[in-house]
């Protein structure tokens, strides 16, 4: 009787020991888990990003700045003048000292009035508008357009922090780690992007352990993106009851200590 317990314990034991075996090794992560660009050997073979350049949207607000040799001529087509002349003031808000863009894709520029500006790039709008007025106005016009409320929004397991882009140009890995990075228990080949194109929601799923990523038309950015890192398994199990291996190791410990005692083993 005494051997046939001896027996049950030193299987149960055997048991246990590659139970906690196997508990350790899957609570470590691998490089695969964390490493970046893992095959970066293919990035001399690849072609470099496309030249991103972000086209003007509905509900963008524009800032365009005109400057002449003669500011006295310049001054009409300058929307902080146009503004102080209709009572509006002045000030740093951005719906005050710029163009918003409206639901026809439309912006009312002084003097030359409606200007349909929806889906240029902001190189083809200043391109445009300096020809307008210096075939009609100014003969020296310089004409500058920026995006002022380009914006991205980062959450997940990078932190959640919304992103104002001044050079309306932000790559998805550069959203990231000016989010913190990426934590270990975040999924680093899954990472989601939720894009509104016009009235239609598009997504895509983007792999940043893989140098593949550089040649997905979402790489880039655009006004009012949405990046999600997904956490990885072990961090939805840890919102449950047992919250880590160790406390799963716990409990197993408590078990077997109970089996014992009941036993008399």
């Amino acid at each position: 009787m005494v051997i046939s317990k001896s027996y049950n314990f030193l299987s149960l034991y055997n048991y246990l020991v590659v139970l906690l075996g196997v508990l350790l090794v899957s609570s470590c992560s691998s490089r695969k888990d964390v490493v970046y660009f893992q095959d970066f050997e293919r990035l001399p073979n690849m072609a470099a990003p496309d030249d991103f350049q972000a086209e003007i949207e509905i509900n963008d607000i524009l800032r365009v700045d005109v400057s002449s040799m003669n500011e006295e001529l310049a001054a009409p087509f300058q929307l902080k003048a146009n503004a102080q002349n209709n009572g509006s003031g002045g000030g740093n808000n951005a719906a005050l000292t710029g163009y918003l863009v409206d639901s026809d894709g439309n912006i009312n520029f002084p003097v030359l009035g409606e200007i349909h500006v929806a889906g240029k790039t902001r190189e083809e709008l200043q391109e445009n508008l300096t020809t307008e007025l210096r075939d009609k106005y100014l003969k020296d016009a310089v004409v500058r357009v920026r995006i002022v409320n380009f914006k991205v929004t980062v959450m997940g397991e990078t932190g959640s922090q919304v992103i104002n882009v001044t050079d309306e140009r932000i790559s998805v890995p550069q959203a990231i780690a000016m989010s913190g990075d990426i934590s270990y228990d975040g999924k680093r080949d899954k990472i989601l992007v939720i894009r509104q194109d016009n009235e239609e929601l598009k997504y895509e799923i983007l792999d940043l352990t893989s140098v593949d990523i550089f040649q997905n038309p979402f790489y880039y950015l655009k006004q009012n993106d949405i990046v999600y890192v997904e956490p990885t398994y072990r961090k939805v199990k840890s919102a449950g009851f047992i919250t880590s291996w160790q406390g799963l190791v716990s409990i197993v410990t408590t078990a077997f200590s109970l089996f014992v005692l009941f036993n008399n083993i």
